[in-house]
């Protein structure tokens, strides 16, 4: 048995860990093989990102105007150039980023209106090629809308066909509230013949007129697909009323969905058609807590052509959320780490946390509370998955059976 000695739980308590067959089978005084002292700082599960595009990651390609619609031109412009080759070799570089910043769990959308899906297969390629260091669930993300170009219906219908985990959708997108409505049923209709989750990008605008979450509610709710439903984004959400959200919320919270807000991203894309107050470009984590819904983090993007920064550090977006929404009172700032770890696990339907019988999946970590682990940013000084060490201190990654150092960009 391999032994982590004095590891601090998110308890506050203090207990050895050991490890065999790669899962947790002691917590307390352990006797065995000590493989790393954690010195009493605190150790957790692993983090998940929740909204992701590999596909674009680190085409750095320059937004003058910073804005989403110039970024979906630059887009829509190189993508039908891309190689799967180059795919893959900025894939896995964003990839073992995330892993050293401790992250396990990626759920990545791939643009499928690129019409020889040559994104798609090189993204169902990383994720076997990374599977002993990482799980990603890849979600057929249609782009430019399902209605808005002949055969897009088509090209969602084949990409679940050939490997991808989840059905995408960006109602907003399509171009009336019809189009938009009949994208959510599509949507249920594929997840429902391939028996397959919902993930969508569902109002990530600023217009207070656009209300498609209500819709993915109800089709929830009519195909009984509760907790099997993802939303990404939905910043209109800071722009509808309070007393719709008051109402709609509940509702939310029935069926199951998971909101991911993309604090990171959304902040500089929302409100750029405001003066001054500008809006903060995120779903109110707080209030849909507060009604009982689901909340996880994403992301988003590294380096693209909507998001110039990014380090791959899900403490970064957590760091971004907490000060938009103000969660910064001591209770809040301790449970606030939910939204990378257990609220994630809970959309994903993982086996997840430290406890007895379940998979060794760890960080230790240099800090000595969740406030410090905040504040500072570190990377882990290990990263654990299936009880083996695949990554230290943010440096060095184990990939293929070999120790290399982590690259921060292609």
């Amino acid at each position: 048995m391999d032994v982590i000695k004095r590891a601090r739980l998110l308890s506050g308590d203090v207990v050895d860990i050991g490890i065999d067959d790669k899962k947790i089978v002691c917590l307390g005084e352990c006797r065995g093989e000590e493989i790393i002292d954690a010195d009493k700082k605190l150790v957790l599960p692993p983090y998940f990102n929740m909204h992701f595009h590999l596909d674009s990651v680190f085409l750095q390609s320059k937004n003058k105007s910073g804005t989403l619609w110039e970024g979906i031109q630059i887009w829509r412009d190189i993508k039908e150039k891309l190689t799967e080759d180059d795919v893959i070799k900025r894939a896995l570089v964003a990839v073992k980023l995330m892993v050293a910043y401790g992250t396990l769990w990626i759920r990545t959308h791939v643009d499928v209106t690129e019409k020889e899906l040559r994104l798609l297969k090189a993204i169902l390629k990383v994720k076997e090629q990374v599977k002993e260091i990482a799980d990603i669930q890849v979600t057929a993300f249609p782009q430019d809308g399902v209605y808005t170009d002949k055969g897009n219906d088509e090209l969602l219908y084949k990409s679940v066909e050939i490997g991808a985990d989840n059905v995408g959708m960006i109602p907003h997108n399509e171009l009336t509230r019809e189009d938009g409505v009949k994208s959510v049923e599509l949507a249920f209709k594929i997840a429902k013949e391939f028996n397959k989750d919902v993930d969508g990008h569902v109002d990530e605008t600023d217009d207070p007129n656009s209300r498609y979450l209500e819709v993915v509610a109800k089709k929830t709710i009519e195909n009984n697909w509760y907790n099997r439903v993802t939303a990404g984004h939905v910043t209109a959400m800071h722009s509808w009323d309070r007393a719709y959200r008051f109402r709609i919320l509940p509702v939310i919270a029935k069926a199951g969905i998971t909101v991911v807000p993309n604090p990171l991203i959304n902040a500089v894309l929302q409100g750029r058609f405001d003066e001054y107050p500008k809006r903060r470009g995120l779903a109110p984590i707080k209030e849909m807590i507060s009604q009982g819904v689901n909340v996880a983090l994403g992301h988003d993007c590294i380096m693209d052509p909507w998001y110039p920064l990014g380090a791959g550090n899900m403490l970064q977006v957590l760091f971004m959320a907490i000060h938009l929404d103000q969660l910064t009172g001591y209770d809040e700032l301790n449970s606030s780490i939910n939204l990378i770890t257990y609220n994630a696990a809970k959309a994903w339907k993982v086996e997840y946390g430290i406890d007895l019988g379940k998979k060794a999946n760890l960080l230790i970590t240099d800090a000595d509370d969740i406030i410090d682990l905040i504040r500072f940013l570190e990377p882990p000084k290990y990263v654990i998955k299936d009880g083996k060490i695949v990554a230290k201190d943010g440096k060095y990654i184990l990939f293929n059976g070999k120790w290399e150092e982590v690259k921060k960009r292609p």
